[in-house]
């Protein structure tokens, strides 16, 4: 009997060993922004990131590059992190872990199951929708088992990760989400309307903006600046973000603006908020600037060890220099990043731009911007861009 024992304590303790270190391990390789051009955006986190390789700029230590989990920009060391290298593209169009996807939830016949740990999935419930914008987790927070969500990374490898019941959930239909082969709408839903997106940076070259519009873009969100992931840690200003924004502003397209994100400290995420005041002091801008924190795939970056806790607090930080300065402050994330990174329950005063290239988002969680798409075509810019839409509540 005692052997037995003995022996059982040993296999759980050994679950738990291989699972920490599987958890570790898809933090590392996660990091994949959206890749641009044609270089590649090292988001290899949830499928989503902004940029990938910006400009190997290899004058400077820093390199910008997305790993984790939508598009995102690279460039040499010291250039930006969250958009695409000239090397190769692999995901979305900010700056981010965007950043900036990943599916979080098996979806069957167009709906996200949520499966329940202990519990056989085929009588699992659908999650009640919230109404109102109001998050009913009394159920969650009563509930002795644990909700447990699986998900594809940009690599469709799967994971898992527990679903917090404290973070408010979204409510959209998902099966309202149609991509018509061109750009995806959400189609059925009387709560809500929609608006479609790009992001782009300066790796996207010369743009036709006003093709831009009449192509049915309705608002574009540009890279404003981005630090390299470098040791040096170089704060960079996207040589093409003045060229855009009055060119977008012209064409009558609404604009917001993102940063790709390398800092390893709060006072380095308060250099990347001054450096947005900095430039937006001179324009009008009417959607949200946007934070994009990322992890940097297959290279060495200066946020390698930067915990979970400082990323939130860094993120947390930006926002709310952002918000003081008089602008809307936007978190750009992937399903990685929320299952293994942000606390979420800290950063639920600013909406989430979610990045997720998968045919449906995966996040159980609230956001209110859906990149879904890196590969996209657009008239007026001659490469494969990064698609959003915009959800809003009627």
């Amino acid at each position: 009997m005692k052997k037995a024992i003995l022996l059982a304590s040993i296999c759980i303790l050994a679950s738990i060993l291989i699972f920490e270190t599987s958890k570790f391990t898809a933090r590392k390789n996660y990091h994949v922004e959206e890749a641009k051009d044609e270089n590649i955006e090292f988001s290899a986190e949830a499928g989503n990131s902004i940029d990938a390789l910006d400009d190997l700029d290899a004058e400077n230590a820093d390199t910008e590059m997305v790993t984790d989990g939508g598009s995102i920009d690279i460039e040499p060391a010291e250039d930006e992190v969250g958009e695409k290298s000239e090397n190769e593209e692999l995901s979305g169009n900010l700056d981010l872990d965007i950043t900036k996807d990943e599916k979080t939830e098996i979806i069957e016949d167009e709906k996200t199951e949520i499966t329940e740990v202990g519990e056989d999935t085929s009588d699992i419930e659908e999650p009640e929708s919230v109404e109102n914008g109001d998050s009913d987790i009394s159920n969650a927070e009563n509930s002795s088992e644990s909700r447990m969500l699986v998900f594809l990374d940009a690599y469709k490898e799967s994971h898992q990760a527990e679903i917090d019941p404290l973070v408010k959930p979204h409510d959209y239909e998902l099966p309202c989400f149609v991509n018509d082969g061109t750009f995806t709408r959400y189609i059925g839903d009387d709560r809500y309307s929609y608006r479609l997106g790009v992001d782009v940076s300066h790796h996207d070259g010369e743009i036709d903006f006003k093709a831009v519009k009449e192509a049915g873009i309705d608002f574009v969100i540009l890279r404003i600046g981005y630090r390299g992931y470098g040791s040096e840690g170089t704060l960079n200003e996207d040589r093409m973000f003045r060229t855009y924004i009055d060119g977008a502003h012209e064409a009558g397209l609404d604009v917001g603006c993102y940063i790709f994100s390398q800092a390893i400290n709060t006072d380095e995420a308060r250099e990347e908020a001054q450096l947005c005041l900095d430039i937006l002091k001179d324009y009008k801008i009417e959607l949200p600037v946007v934070y994009d924190p990322e992890s940097i795939l297959n290279a060495n970056a200066r946020t390698d060890y930067v915990s979970g806790e400082q990323f939130t607090e860094n993120t947390i930080t930006f926002c709310e220099m952002i918000k003081e300065a008089g602008y809307q402050p936007m978190i750009y994330s992937n399903m990685m990043w929320e299952a293994f990174e942000f606390d979420l329950k800290k950063l639920s005063d600013y909406p989430i731009w979610y990045a997720d290239y998968e045919p449906l988002p995966q996040t159980p969680y609230n956001f209110e911007y859906w990149q879904y798409s890196n590969t996209g075509r657009v008239p007026g810019i001659s490469e494969m861009v990064d698609l959003d839409i915009q959800l809003i509540k009627n």
